[in-house]
Formats: C-alpha cells, sequence, structure tokens
C-alpha cells in the first residue's frame, strides 16, 4: 500500500500523525493512506519558510523567473504523469485531467513574467529636488488550501504566483487526491526551487484552522464551498491576515430564442457533465428563453444525455468520470431524490447506474430535470455532480432576474446572435465571469478569477495580475538628498504650492 508523504523544509518524509485512506472513485478501492500532517509539522514548515524566505525575497526576480521557466518545462514533459494522477485518485477522464494540467502550466507559465509586474513607478521632482518611487514587495509566508475537484491546476492558481513574487508558501491539498500536488513539488525541486520555499503539509480542519491561527502567516487563498470559504475568511481576517476565499457556485446559461440549439445543446453537455459535473464553473442550470425554445432544447439534450459514455480514465472513449467518493455520490443521488420529490420533471435519470467490471466506483450517471422552480433545493443549492437542471423563462428580463436574485454570482453564459442582447447582459449581470457564446468563461492565465456576492470573500481575485496584488504589498518612498535641502525646520504640511 502506497504511503502519501508530506515535504517540509526541502524534505518528504512521512508524518507521524493520523491516517486517513484515499480511494480510487473508478472502482471503490483503497490506492494510498494519508498520514495527515502535525501541528509541530505545519510549526516546523512555518519556519523553514521564514527562514528560506528572507534570501529568495532578496533574490532578483529574474533569477527567481528563471527557476520558474524550468519548472514549467518539467511539468511539460511530465503532463501525462499528472494527469494520470488526477485520474487515478479524483476519478475524471484522462484528457480531462490532461486539460486541467495545461491550464495550471498557464498559470505557471505567466508566473515566468512576474518580474515585469514587479516594477514600481518613478516620478522626479514632485517637489524641489524630491523624487518619490513605489515598489512591489513580498508579504513573507503566505498559504493555500485547495480543493479536491482539481488538485493540480487550483494549486497553481496560487504558489507560482507567490513564489515568484518573492514569497514562500505553505500548501494544503485535499486530502481526496494530495499525489499531483507531491509529484509537482518534485518537479520544482528539480527545477531548483531552494529548501523551504515551497512546503506541503496534508491534513483536514486541524490543519486548516492552525493555518488560518499561526501568526507567521501572513495571508491565505482558499477554493472550496461557501460556508467553508466564510470561515475562511472570518477566521483568517480576525487572525490579521490577507485572505481571498473562493467559494461555491450556482452558473446559469441563458439560451435565447435566435441562438443555434445545437451548439448551445452541445455546450450544455460539456459544461454540465464535464468532470461529472464537480466544477465550480459547471452549469448546472439551462435558462431557455420561451415555450418553444425550451420544448427544443429538451428534445436536444435527451438522447445526449442518455447516450453519454461513462467510465474509469482507463477508457479512452470515456466523456465522464465517477464521482470523487462515495459519500459525494450519496449526495448527489440525495438532491435527485429531493428533485423528484418537490415536483420538478425527471427527464433523464441517473440513479442506478452501474459499470460492469466496476461495480465498486462511485459512478452516478447523467442527469435531466426540465420544469425546475427557484423554491426548489435542486435550484438554490450547489449539487456539484452531472444534474442539470432546465428553469424555464418567459422572457429576456425574467431570465436576468433569476440569475441576479441568487445567491451565488461565479459565472454564467449566454448563447445569442443578438449582439445587443448579448452586450446588455454582459454589462448588466450580477456575476463575475461571464460568457457569450462561451459556456465556460474561465478567464486565461494573464487575466483573473474571481466571482461575486457569495461566490467570493475578499477584495481579490485569484492569480493574474489580481494575484500579483495579493501576494505583494506596495511601498512608496519619497527621497531628497542634502545638496537640494535648504536650512530652517518646515512646520506646514508639505505641497507644491
Amino acid at each position: 500500500m502506497l504511503t502519501i508523504e508530506n515535504a517540509v523544509a526541502g524534505k518528504r518524509y512521512v508524518s507521524s500523525g493520523r491516517r486517513v485512506p484515499v480511494f480510487n472513485p473508478a472502482t471503490g478501492e483503497q490506492s494510498a493512506e494519508l498520514p495527515l500532517s502535525t501541528i509541530s509539522e505545519l510549526n516546523e514548515a512555518v519556519a523553514s519558510a521564514k527562514k528560506a524566505q528572507v534570501a529568495w525575497g532578496n533574490t532578483p526576480p529574474m533569477k527567481r523567473a528563471r527557476i520558474m521557466f524550468r519548472f514549467k518545462a518539467l511539468l511539460d514533459q511530465h503532463a501525462d504523469d499528472l494527469a494520470r494522477e488526477i485520474s487515478r485518485e479524483h476519478g475524471k477522464v484522462h484528457d480531462d485531467a490532461l486539460g486541467e494540467v495545461a491550464r495550471g502550466i498557464d498559470c505557471v507559465d505567466f508566473a515566468c513574467g512576474i518580474p515585469q509586474l514587479l516594477k514600481g513607478e518613478f516620478s522626479r521632482n514632485v517637489g524641489p529636488s524630491i523624487d518619490t518611487y513605489s515598489d512591489r514587495q513580498p508579504l513573507g509566508v503566505v498559504a493555500g488550501i485547495t480543493p479536491f475537484n482539481f488538485p493540480a491546476m487550483v494549486p497553481m492558481w496560487m504558489y507560482p504566483a507567490a513564489i515568484a513574487c518573492g514569497n514562500a508558501f505553505i500548501l494544503k491539498p485535499s486530502e481526496r487526491d494530495p499525489s499531483a500536488s507531491m509529484l509537482a513539488w518534485n518537479l520544482f525541486m528539480e527545477a531548483g526551487l531552494p529548501e523551504g520555499i515551497l512546503n506541503i503539509v496534508h491534513g483536514d480542519k486541524e490543519m486548516v484552522d492552525g493555518i488560518l491561527d499561526h501568526p507567521d502567516i501572513k495571508a491565505v487563498s482558499f477554493v472550496g464551498s461557501t460556508p467553508i470559504a466564510e470561515y475562511v475568511y472570518q477566521r483568517g481576517t480576525a487572525a490579521g491576515k490577507r485572505v481571498q476565499a473562493l467559494g461555491g457556485a450556482k452558473n446559469h446559461m441563458v439560451i435565447l430564442p435566435d441562438a443555434d440549439l445545437d451548439q448551445a445543446a452541445d455546450a450544455l453537455m460539456g459544461a454540465g457533465y464535464g468532470s461529472a459535473g464537480e466544477r465550480c464553473m459547471a452549469i448546472s442550470v439551462a435558462v431557455p428563453v420561451g415555450k418553444e425554445t425550451g420544448d427544443a432544447l429538451i428534445a436536444k439534450l435527451k438522447p445526449r444525455v442518455e447516450s453519454l459514455k461513462i467510465g474509469p480514465a482507463t477508457d479512452k472513449d470515456a466523456e465522464m468520470g465517477p464521482v470523487v467518493t462515495k459519500q459525494h455520490r450519496d449526495k448527489i443521488l440525495g438532491y435527485i431524490d429531493s428533485g423528484v420529490e418537490q415536483g420538478a420533471e425527471l427527464v433523464v435519470d441517473g440513479r442506478g447506474f452501474s459499470l460492469q467490471g466496476y461495480e465498486g466506483g462511485y459512478y452516478v450517471g447523467g442527469t435531466l430535470f426540465d420544469n425546475v422552480t427557484p423554491d426548489m433545493t435542486i435550484y438554490k443549492e450547489e449539487i456539484f455532480g452531472p444534474v442539470l437542471s432546465v428553469v424555464r423563462a418567459n422572457d429576456y428580463n425574467e431570465a436576468v432576474k433569476l440569475i441576479n436574485e441568487h445567491e451565488y454570482g461565479n459565472g454564467t453564459a449566454i448563447f445569442t446572435r443578438d449582439g445587443d442582447a448579448a452586450r446588455e447582459f454582459a454589462d448588466k449581470i450580477e456575476v463575475g465571469m461571464v460568457g457569450v457564446n462561451v459556456p465556460i468563461p474561465v478567464p486565461v492565465a494573464y487575466h483573473s478569477f474571481g466571482g461575486w456576492k457569495r461566490s467570493l470573500f475578499g477584495d481579490h481575485s485569484i492569480y493574474g495580475p489580481e494575484g500579483v496584488h495579493f501576494y505583494t504589498r506596495l511601498k512608496t518612498v519619497t527621497t531628497r538628498w542634502p545638496a537640494g535641502i535648504k536650512g530652517g525646520a518646515e512646520f506646514s504640511f508639505p505641497s507644491n504650492k
């Protein structure tokens, strides 16, 4: 049985803490054992990071970037290996896992160019012989707490930017699928990262609280559910930390009557059922405008959902794999039961799906509901599974009102040929990330990712330019040299008059 290590002070070793199993979701069999790091090991990691960060923060940004370039090259070489680790512990099919790795590498690529973004501003003669310049400086030791659904990509939203900015990083990956982060740590060390700059500790709530309370950790990044994001934000900020905490979502796609319905249906299949719906940017609500649009959309979706190819990552034809744990599968099935009980029309039922040879796996078949209403649990709550709800709207304004009144504001999309309607939608909708004929509008690495309302707690979105601002602080210096100083004290507030 594989025992997964942690990585503290430049060394990998087996923690002395409590042990939890790691499962292969495709088979339901235990694939590894994960010792949870202890608080004393967290303290050791932070002390090592704090010591190493002093020299790292003073390292010229271009030298830091060269290590990042080598790290990116190694990630490119080992992308298949990373994808296999993701599939083995998360369950997503290999091509989907490869796509995750590629988007993570994009963030490393962006981090290679961070020296350009660390440049400050300079103004000469802001006063008599007085110059002012600004500078972005690292915070020190920062931390990231990441979810199970993107075990390689989401950590790479965080630590490459933080490290390129001159910080040291403590990563707590999900205990459900930690191996991808450990493989990436190996590659980063091979690239020449100094010991102590990236540390990995494993754990549950005890480790989360240890990170949030530690006085030497200056900032925390988090991605997960909204209740936990709010908890992380409140506890972290109460401890004086800078916190960005990304929460849940209920993403809608509006389909106007003029839309290409085949294109919209195909987009909904990928956005609703890709990665078994375990994406914070998954489309879980389709909003067709008008009865004819709704009827036609259901007619196109039903056979597509029924013919979904579901299987393990080893099946090259599989379009969707299992969900991450037995407990999560049972929770999804409970949501489907709730939808039926509350009166939604179950068009395609994913309950009872079983795969020959993989009967112990955590599979849920693609599920499609029609005539869902805003008072139903399956509409109000994030299911995080392969369940698509169709909520019909009589007109465009009703569709917009539906989205704007929801507590989440992570992502949304509109499918239409009408440029005026699309522009109006993108401008006025109360959601942080918007797609126009794009079902999953995840920003590229040189923009930033973040929702509105209860999908984001904190003032900064994640990665891209916002990530650089989050992991640095601005210092402004005003200088005057003796040759330009006249005698006599000045008691009035300095001005240019």
